[in-house]
C-alpha cells in the first residue's frame, strides 16, 4: 500500500458563504460517513484540522542559533486547513477518497503520495 496526504487548503480572504446550523451538521455527518468508510476500508491513518495560520511559530536555525518566530512559515495567500494520512493501493484510489473529503467540505483537497525512504 501507498501513503498519500490529503491535504484540504484554503485562501485567506477566500471566505464560504455563511452555513446555517442544518448546513454545518449536515456537512460534519458527510465527513463523518467518510471516515468510517476510510476506516472500515483501512484506508484511515490519521487526521487532524488546523487552526488559522496566523496562529504558527516558525523554528529555525540561523548562525548556529535557534531561531522562533510568529508564523506562517510562507507568505501566501493560500494555507494548509486539514490533512487526512491514508493508505491505499494507487494512485486512483487516494484521488476517489480525496473526492468524497472534498464534496463534504467543499474546499480543494491535494493529493500528494509520500515519498519511500529506506533505511
Amino acid at each position: 500500500m501507498i501513503h498519500y496526504l490529503l491535504s484540504a487548503h484554503g485562501a485567506e480572504g477566500e471566505e464560504r458563504p455563511p452555513m446555517t446550523e442544518e448546513q454545518m451538521s449536515r456537512m460534519q455527518e458527510q465527513l463523518g460517513a467518510v471516515e468510517k468508510e476510510m476506516r472500515s476500508a483501512g484506508a484511515w491513518m490519521f487526521s487532524g484540522k488546523l487552526h488559522e495560520p496566523s496562529t504558527a511559530t516558525v523554528v529555525r536555525v540561523s548562525g548556529g542559533e535557534v531561531l522562533t518566530t510568529d508564523g506562517p512559515f510562507a507568505e501566501a495567500k493560500e494555507y494548509l486547513g486539514g490533512f487526512y494520512i491514508i493508505q491505499a493501493p494507487d494512485l486512483d484510489a487516494a484521488l476517489a477518497w480525496a473526492s468524497k473529503v472534498t464534496a463534504a467540505i467543499q474546499i480543494p483537497v491535494e493529493v500528494r503520495p509520500f515519498a519511500h525512504v529506506q533505511v
